[in-house]
């Protein structure tokens, strides 16, 4: 349902800013660009600012996150912690030194900021934020800058000058931010945006008759297209391999090694496996399940924990996922495994557990925000009625 913050003043133009380093950053901006759609005088505009950067700084982020975070995760992990501080003016300042290195390989986003000139900027990834700071302050821009972060703990450079508002995973986040020294006026705990079907109810029986999947039978998906293929048929194998008694669905996604990798594998004595490629129903088949197995990136998890179905979180890529794991597991939403031989037990523990399953679900109702995005869009739109109000009085 929408509310009454609507924009007093005509339409209103919105410019949503990402870049492309992992999908996570994408989906939020696409989630937020159908809150804000819902809205008939609101314009929204998504930009990646990759786009707007250099071949070769393009290129060279592109490559350095993907080898770093895949093939190189420990050094990764040394990158990322050792870069994050909870001196806030060291954090700030450092940077706003890092935007300066990289605005000469930005010239055509900051010619998109000047010649967009929306009404609001919203950025959800730190490199067009930071820039922004740069630009908004040299060219005089005074629109509202609000970030959207989404990861559910936040690293330091997240934060930067000028920003009016950052928008929030949890109660957790905030807290840790104001630990820094972050002023708590500036933080609103929505969630993650995170695609809006999860608000409509979708009953767990109802979705398995819709994609034949057996109805009595515990469902246990697993959705590893960012992970190792060996890592994952091993995984597979033994879950196959156990007694418990149900359905496997394994969604392999754009990961055409790990559906090699899984070609030759049949049901086991008790579990049937249900091997998928890429699929257009993520949502039904969370809803579907009664345990899902995956990474744990900041919006899948939002989207199962939104569904209030339990997690097994397993190899998480250093840093930011290896913290959203620790927060999914303080929630009581999830449960977190270094080791693969853990996998089968744990999901046999749980489906032998109704009541710790049932507590998982009623945890993940408790912190699961399937609104953030509505939620984001109503609370930006009335800020902004606020600010033109106060500009109309000023003009009398």
């Amino acid at each position: 349902m929408l509310t009454e913050a609507t924009p007093i003043a005509g339409m209103a133009r919105i410019l949503i800013l990402y870049a492309s380093l992992g999908s996570g950053h994408i989906y939020a901006a696409q989630a937020l660009r159908e809150a804000f759609g819902r809205y008939p005088n609101v314009e929204v505009r998504v930009e990646d600012a990759l786009a707007y950067a250099s071949p070769i700084l393009r290129e060279t982020l592109t490559r350095a996150y993907e080898q770093l975070s895949e093939k190189a995760p420990r050094l990764y992990r040394l990158i990322y912690e050792g870069s994050d501080t909870s001196d806030l003016r060291e954090s700030m300042s450092n940077t706003l030194l890092l935007s300066k290195i990289e605005r000469p390989f930005f010239r055509k986003f900051e010619q998109l900021i000047k010649e967009e000139s929306p009404d609001v900027f919203i950025c959800v990834q730190q490199i067009p934020s930071r820039l922004l700071q740069l630009v908004q302050k040299e060219y005089g821009l005074r629109q509202p800058h609000y970030v959207v972060i989404t990861d559910m703990v936040a690293h330091s450079t997240w934060i930067n000058y000028d920003v009016d508002g950052y928008f929030l995973a949890g109660d957790l986040t905030a807290e840790l931010l104001i630990k820094d020294g972050i002023d708590p006026l500036l933080l609103h705990i929505t969630g993650i945006p995170i695609k809006l079907e999860i608000c409509e109810p979708k009953p767990m029986q109802q979705m398995r008759l819709k994609h034949n999947l057996p109805i009595e039978q515990p469902l246990v998906a697993l959705f590893g297209g960012g992970l190792q293929p060996q890592r994952v048929r091993t995984i597979v194998r033994r879950l196959l391999e156990s007694p418990l008694r149900g359905t496997l669905v394994v969604v392999a996604g754009r990961n055409h090694a790990l559906e090699a990798a899984l070609a030759n594998l049949e049901d086991g004595p008790q579990m049937h496996l249900y091997s998928l490629g890429r699929i257009d129903f993520v949502d039904d088949l969370i809803a579907a399940s009664d345990v899902v197995v995956t990474k744990a990136g900041g919006l899948i998890a939002s989207e199962v924990i939104a569904r209030g179905t339990p997690l097994v979180i397993i190899d998480p890529i250093p840093g930011q996922e290896e913290w959203n794991a620790d927060a999914i597991a303080a929630y009581g939403v999830g449960i977190q495994l270094r080791l693969l031989e853990m996998v089968a037990p744990t999901v046999q523990f749980l489906m032998e557990q109704p009541e710790h399953l049932a507590f998982m679900r009623e945890r993940a109702k408790v912190f699961g925000r399937p609104r953030a995005a509505l939620t984001i869009a109503e609370r930006i739109l009335a800020m902004l009625d606020i600010r033109l109000e106060a500009q109309v009085l000023d003009a009398q």
